[in-house]
């Protein structure tokens, strides 16, 4: 009778690691770009490759290597993987959304959950054995400490995959602080994907809680739906670096982007007013802050806190509603009922008909095909659709 090695999720860590090592090897043959986080990007394929492999080694029993490889080594590769993942997908998230970031030596910072993970491993100089709670000869380890090390390796890499989509809403507010218009389709991925990691990871740590109080065979069966997550993601994560990373805008470092402490000038105040309402720059399609800055002959981070603190709100809401105030004025105008919506949405700045659309109806309260018909209805009809 033949007796099969690998089982169905044993397949699947297998294909994993494979899939991974290969999705590396493709991405450095893809041209490089301006940012690193294809660098980064097959860092994190690598270290998921080593922990789905050294967990395959670790759980599979009916295969075995050296003894010394698997009782001692074993230990190390795994969870230097696990503390490490965390780390990899945070960078990666900070070079798609951070302007020209550069690997520095404050950022090794992040290998110290690894570093001390693995000075624990060797100080209780715990085996696979311990790990996988087998006790031998009455000398495994106590079972709190055995928890412990695998609590942190949960709990760490799930911690930082929150902080990287913290990273994401902080750097959408930066986009709305510096431009009128940005596509939010390779955000809303972005999001959307990091926003999966940490749900699998937080799936991956109640697994743990949940195996302290149910049966083994309950939380195999649920750790195992965790592998096949894993699958999708790491290729869903190659998919969106390859359509859509090279799209995200760029933001200026958080230190240029600090507005200075004293109130806005009146000067400074009277200068974007009048470029807004007398010259209307907003209808230049695409404005930024630093073209809009050009403009006025004033600093970004003058403009910033005149729009931020004078204005209370942020450059992408600023520049918006006076193109909808446009939008209105041209609708509301019967000399052009010839011209469409999308002639009025061009016309007035936008060059996104769900931005404007958006915009438009969250700032009037209405469509603007119903805002149309109502500005440019005889006042007796108003007044009786009114009441």
């Amino acid at each position: 009778m033949k007796e099969y090695v690998f089982n169905i999720p044993d397949v699947v860590l297998l294909m994993t690691a494979a899939e991974c090592l290969l999705l590396s090897i493709f991405q450095q043959v893809l041209p490089q770009r301006e940012r690193n986080y294809g660098l980064l990007l097959t860092a994190f394929l690598l270290i998921v490759a080593l922990a789905s492999t050294s967990t395959l080694i670790l759980w599979n029993d009916q295969f075995t290597l050296s003894q010394l490889f698997e009782q001692r080594i074993v230990p190390y590769l795994l969870f230097a993987a696990l503390m490490l993942k965390g780390p990899a997908i945070y960078l990666y998230v900070s070079a798609l959304t951070q302007q020209n970031l550069r690997l520095r030596r404050h950022h090794a910072l992040h290998l110290l959950p690894a570093v001390a993970m693995m000075l624990c491993i060797a100080i209780f100089d715990l085996s696979a054995d311990d790990l996988r709670r087998i006790s031998v000869a009455g000398q495994g380890m106590p079972e709190a400490l055995v928890d412990f090390v695998w609590d942190l390796s949960t709990l760490v890499p799930l911690a930082y995959a929150v902080a990287a989509v913290l990273l994401i809403r902080r750097y959408r507010g930066e986009l709305k602080d510096e431009y009128s218009h940005f596509s939010t389709e390779e955000l809303s991925w972005l999001n959307g994907l990091t926003l999966a990691v940490a749900a699998s990871w937080g799936w991956t740590m109640v697994v743990h809680i949940l195996a302290k109080f149910s049966s083994v065979t309950l939380a195999d069966y649920l750790g195992i739906a965790d592998n096949y997550v894993t699958f999708i993601l790491i290729n869903a994560f190659f998919a969106y670096t390859l359509t859509y990373a090279h799209q995200l805008l760029d933001t200026k470092p958080e230190t240029s982007r600090e507005a200075p402490e004293d109130e806005p000038s009146e000067s400074a105040i009277d200068r974007v007013r009048k470029a807004m309402e007398d010259d209307k720059v907003f209808l230049k399609k695409n404005l930024n802050l630093e073209q809009f800055s050009e403009r006025v002959e004033l600093p970004a981070k003058e403009v910033s806190a005149v729009i931020n603190k004078h204005f209370g709100t942020n450059f992408f809401e600023f520049v918006n509603s006076y193109r909808v105030e446009e939008a209105k004025a041209l609708l509301a105008d019967g000399k052009n009922a010839d011209m469409t919506i999308l002639d009025i949405l061009l016309q007035s700045g936008f060059n996104s008909k769900s931005a404007f659309h958006r915009f438009f109806s969250r700032l009037v309260g209405m469509s603007p095909t119903e805002y149309r018909k109502q500005a440019q209805a005889p006042k007796g009809e108003v007044a009786t659709a009114r009441s």
